[in-house]
């Protein structure tokens, strides 16, 4: 039997999928879960799994399950994506907890980062979760803490997990594959000179001293540029002194650099060259957030080509630059309403990213 035909013959059990993950998100999107207070969905995601008989692992927020014929000498595929929130935008006009379903959208906190995408995941996993020969094991992770990047998220639940090989993380792409991300480095950076009276010629501004190095990260270009991601982009965001009156020549200066590294270069080079150019001091806040990419010859991105869907270069960042394996960023939703008032996603974008997550699972078992 082909595996279109299987597709066709189980037709029916992805209709209730899709309607269930309708529902469970409704429930996600009615229970508060701040990055770092994300209990009550992790209780929610587990409950609904052991409905499905679905056995559990649990650490903090974190939930996985591993697919009931799991056989360590197959490759491992991971399927992740997070339950946490931001806060609701100042500009909601509808209440963000509460699941409002109107003209074909769902509205609600996290409806579209990245509970769609979440619901989504879950209900393919439980597609495949009693199927035997399957040519590669499946784990589901609803990881927390991906909002802040927080070291309690999939960080977390990684190193308690079998061998993972390669992965598909939740995020919304419009279903379109995310094979590159850029890389976040956040510095901070410091000049020291003399305090004085700013009335007369006392002191060194820290202020003056570190001017030609704003201007030197707003003007340099690196020169490689990715065809996926572009350019290396450094921008300053923070400035501040330690005064508190108008009449005192700071000492110290600090800023903050938000630097988007592409694929082509790695933090370590990034920073060697600030070195050079810079005079204050530069101090990265974490390494954890690198670019990553994943080879068009995958065969999860060639499965991806076969189902017509394009590709792209992601320019936010997402728990993918803490994974140590290849990894597609592809979801139903669309990263423009992300963190917007009133979020929400279509839903018949949820029924396409389950039909899309097994099809394109499906193409990798036919071609295994």
């Amino acid at each position: 039997m082909s595996h279109t035909n299987n597709i066709q013959e189980n037709s029916a059990q992805i209709s209730l999928l899709q309607q269930e993950a309708k529902q469970l998100l409704e429930k996600l999107i009615a229970t508060p879960s701040f990055s770092k207070e994300e209990d009550k969905t992790a209780d929610l995601i587990q409950t609904y799994l052991h409905q499905k008989k679905v056995k559990t692992e649990r650490k903090k927020n974190n939930i996985w399950a591993m697919n009931l014929h799991y056989d360590a000498a197959k490759p491992t595929l991971l399927l992740n994506s997070h339950h946490d929130t931001v806060k609701p935008n100042k500009g909601f006009t509808l209440d963000p907890f509460t699941p409002i379903a109107k003209e074909g959208k769902l509205y609600g906190l996290g409806s579209n980062d990245a509970g769609g995408c979440l619901v989504s995941l879950i209900a393919t996993f439980l597609y495949y979760y009693e199927q035997t020969n399957l040519p590669f094991n499946i784990i589901l992770v609803a990881s927390a803490e991906e909002e802040i990047s927080g070291v309690e998220g999939i960080e977390l639940a990684l190193p308690m997990l079998p061998k993972i090989d390669f992965g598909i993380v939740g995020e919304p792409t419009m279903l379109e594959m995310a094979i590159a991300e850029r890389g976040l480095l956040v510095l901070d950076v410091v000049a020291n000179g003399k305090s004085g009276h700013a009335a007369r010629e006392e002191g060194e501004s820290a202020l003056y001293k570190i001017l030609p190095d704003i201007e030197w990260f707003k003007n340099y270009a690196f020169e490689k540029v990715s065809d996926l991601l572009g350019k290396v982009k450094m921008t300053v965001t923070v400035i501040e002194t330690e005064n508190k009156q108008h009449n005192v020549v700071p000492s110290t200066c600090k800023l903050v650099v938000d630097v988007r590294v592409n694929e082509l270069y790695t933090f370590e080079e990034i920073l060697e060259t600030i070195g050079k150019h810079v005079q204050a001091t530069v101090t990265p806040r974490s390494l954890r957030m690198r670019s990553t990419g994943i080879a068009l010859d995958h065969p999860l991105i060639k499965a991806g080509l076969a189902l017509g869907k394009g590709y792209y270069g992601s320019v936010t960042t997402s728990d993918k630059a803490l994974m140590p394996f290849p990894t597609l960023k592809m979801g139903p939703g669309d990263s423009a309403r992300s963190h917007t008032a009133d979020e929400f996603i279509f839903i018949k974008e949820i029924e396409e990213g389950i039909s899309t997550y097994i099809q394109l699972i499906e193409k990798m078992i036919s071609h295994e």
